[in-house]
């Protein structure tokens, strides 16, 4: 059985390629009681519409996908 950052690396591998088209990329940082933090690298760590990107799209995916994921924080 995978761990709980081995499934979160999947669902972010599978966004990948989404954020490495616009020039930027992430990180994880760590997980710590249901919330992800991401570094988002590149160009996704100064677009205005980061918090966006972080919150709409792989906040969405990583708490459809995974239910222990209650959140993701940007981390800096």
């Amino acid at each position: 059985m995978m761990s709980l950052e081995e499934r979160v690396q999947e669902v972010l591998d599978k966004l990948r390629p989404f954020l490495q088209r616009d020039g930027g990329d992430c990180e994880l940082v760590a997980i710590e009681e249901g919330i992800v933090k991401l570094k988002l690298l590149g160009a996704c760590g100064t677009c205005p519409a980061s918090t966006m990107t972080l919150k709409a799209g792989i906040e969405r995916a990583l708490t459809e996908e995974i239910p222990e994921i209650i959140e993701v924080e940007q981390v800096f």
